[in-house]
Order: structure tokens, then sequence, then C-alpha cells
């Protein structure tokens, strides 16, 4: 192999190295996720039993909540979750959340990602109707990038038509 391939070979396996971020969602960034997908950040989930801990939030209250095909309104089985939500969150003042958008894998990369979007804005408009601060909320929509349940069929396209509040430690300024 000459001299020009190699070049090109490192830079392109330097490159893809440098892609990969293992400590992306590591420790230092404050998100409770119980379900391990951010890492366990170093944060005490508590117990279930303890109305003021991340786990009763995510257990007891729900951290999720359904939406039906192509919808984004809150249902009333939604709107009980999130006023609990709400509650939590006004009494727990040290804590923000961020509202993640996620759609099933019916439907485009790009229609997907602006469903997510508007389950998550309409998340975050009723939790700032019930007096959650608005500093305190973000959103994002992940779209179908990150179903819970792999498969094509009406229950999983259910699970995975979803919002999900993830609460963190420090409220938004």
């Amino acid at each position: 192999m000459t001299f020009a391939p190699k070049a090109v070979l490192l830079l392109a396996v330097l490159g893809l190295a440098a892609c990969n971020n293992p400590d992306k969602y590591g420790a230092g960034n404050g998100v409770v996720d119980p379900g391990g997908m951010y890492g366990d950040n170093g944060i005490s989930q508590g117990s279930i039993n303890d109305p003021n801990s991340p786990a009763y939030f995510n257990q007891a209250i729900g951290d999720k909540v359904l939406f039906q095909v192509d919808q984004s309104t809150i249902n009333p089985e939604a709107r009980t979750i999130l006023t609990g939500q709400a509650q939590w969150l006004v009494n727990h003042p040290q804590y923000a959340a961020i509202i993640e958008g996620h759609a099933d894998e019916q439907g485009t990369r790009e229609y997907n990602l602006a469903l997510g979007a508007r389950r998550a804005s309409a998340v975050q408009e009723f939790l700032i109707s019930q007096g959650v601060a608005g500093n305190r909320l973000r959103t994002v929509s992940y779209g179908k990038e990150r179903p819970l349940a792999v498969c094509s069929t009406e229950d999983c396209y259910a699970q995975n038509r979803r919002a999900v509040t993830v609460i963190s430690l420090g409220a938004g300024s």
C-alpha cells in the first residue's frame, strides 16, 4: 500500500473515532434517567415510597404519556398523569424537566420529528397551564429515532407514541 491510501485510511479512522463520545451522557449533566439510557449521572433515584424522590416521580406519578395515531392532543388519562407531574414539579422547584416527544415508526423521519415536537409542546403547554414555570421546561423531539418497542404491530406502535418527562436537578434560568 502506498503512502496516499494509508494516509486517507488513517484520516478516515481518526475522523470516525472523533465522532465517538463515550461520556456523552456521563456524570455531571444532572439528567435523571431511570431506564439507564443516559447513565446514572451519580444522582440517587431515592425510593418509590419517598414522594420527594425522582423514583417516585418516574414510577408512582408516571414520567410518560401516550398519544393516538397522528395526534398530539392530550387525552384524559394523560391529563391525569400530567396533573400529577405538574403538582410534583411545583412542589420541587429544584428540578427542571426536558420533555421528549416520540413517534412510532410509521411515516417519514421529518413527519415524525414534527409530530414528536408537537407532542412535547402539548405536554409543556399543559404543565405551564398547571403552574410550572416555563423556564424550567425544555422540549426535544426524537421522532421515531428512540423506540421503546421494536416490532411492526399496533402494540409496539402504541408504546412508541409518547412524550416522556425527564427531570433534572437545577431549574432553568
